[in-house]
């Protein structure tokens, strides 16, 4: 193999696809990326058998051929190379070398019949979706999902069809997020659990897409393509839970606050919270204010105010900062409410946003 081509598209796409390499010290070959170089494109492919991608960019090719390299040291090496335009990468014996006007260096291969097949998924089941609507869907939910892969439905992204809505749901038990994609052009589709680990992949390499994206679906394979890239992921095999019968369909107490003051508010608290970053949280109607109350034996406490429109009565329940506090990045709008009952969860919502609900589980006192 022997190709020249433009070292800033090279660097790019090495780096959305070195991150996806595996670290598994019993199959080497995945800490690699697999370059194929044919019909004056560059094809650059990465997997840890969880997830694949593969990008595609356009070379100049003296001769094609195939090689599988190193991505960490191939990606170490054209970051640190400045003031270069063009680099040359060609194979000779068993040795990739990477030259520019300035330097040249030789990188040792690996057999490339060794790496991995990415699945390619048939379109059979395929819908289009634009790409900011994609990313905004899971970016907005994706942070609800449990870490763990003891329950794997529940460390999983939750996607399906309603009516012309793509909706996205995750949740860890302790709390949940639900945003909807209104888009009358998006065909029904099964509804999908993509792997929490595998989403934030997919958010990084296609944040910066313009345009639609095509998803395609299998019965245990769900990929994602557009304008050269494409991604694969395993879907996990497993039910989702019946999230809507926790959603309290009524409430006794609400508080209407301007979402940056709400934020700032929490903050302020979250310095003299507990080892359990409990924060209690009170709605008093008679005063109409929003209270925020934290207590550390070790540092102090603090109460903080925020005026507020509420609505019934005065209640006070305890909750986990940090849930509460991961929301507002979902949330548009400048105000944001709090809807509250005994013994409920607590439902935070953008006021006038109908697509985007979020529940937290109070905390036992």
């Amino acid at each position: 193999m022997k190709i020249e081509c433009i070292k800033n598209k090279l660097e790019e796409a090495i780096s959305k696809t070195e991150k996806i390499t595996g670290k598994n010290l019993t199959l080497p070959i995945l800490k690699c990326i697999l370059l194929i170089a044919k019909d004056n494109i560059l094809t650059i492919r990465a997997t840890n058998l969880d997830l694949g991608v593969e990008m595609s960019i356009p070379v100049k090719i003296k001769k094609e051929g195939v090689v599988a390299v190193p991505a960490g040291i191939l990606y170490s090496f054209l970051t640190n190379l400045s003031n270069e335009k063009n680099v040359s990468l060609e194979v000779k014996e068993n040795k990739l070398i990477v030259s520019t006007n300035h330097t040249e260096t030789q990188i040792k291969t690996y057999p490339y019949e060794e790496f991995p097949t990415i699945p390619v998924v048939s379109d059979k089941k395929s819908i289009n979706i634009n790409s900011n609507d994609l990313i905004l869907g899971l970016k907005s939910v994706w942070y609800s999902a449990s870490p763990s892969s003891m329950k794997p439905e529940l460390s999983s992204i939750y996607i399906y069809y309603d009516s012309g809505k793509m909706v996205f749901v995750a949740t860890d038990s302790f709390r949940l997020a639900e945003k909807k994609i209104f888009n009358r052009k998006i065909e029904e589709f099964d509804s999908v659990l993509i792997p929490h680990k595998n989403v934030s992949e997919i958010i990084r390499i296609f944040e910066a897409t313009n345009g639609d994206i095509k998803i395609n679906f299998s019965d245990n394979q769900i990929s994602f393509s557009s304008n050269g890239t494409y991604l694969t992921s395993r879907i996990v095999d497993g039910t989702f839970p019946d999230y809507k019968q926790i959603i309290p369909k009524e409430h006794s107490s609400s508080a209407t606050l301007l979402k940056q003051d709400t934020i700032s508010a929490f903050k302020v608290s979250n310095i003299f919270s507990d080892k359990f970053n409990q924060v209690t949280v009170e709605i008093n109607k008679k005063e109409k204010y929003f209270q925020i109350t934290t207590k550390n034996p070790d540092v102090g406490e603090n109460v903080y105010k925020i005026d507020s429109a509420i609505t019934g009565e005065s209640l006070e329940m305890s909750f986990n900062y940090k849930y509460i506090n991961d929301c507002f990045q979902s949330i548009t709008t400048d105000s944001v409410s709090f809807e509250m009952s005994k013994n409920k969860p607590m439902v935070i919502k953008g006021v006038g946003d109908p697509s985007f609900l979020y529940l937290v589980m109070s905390m036992n006192r």
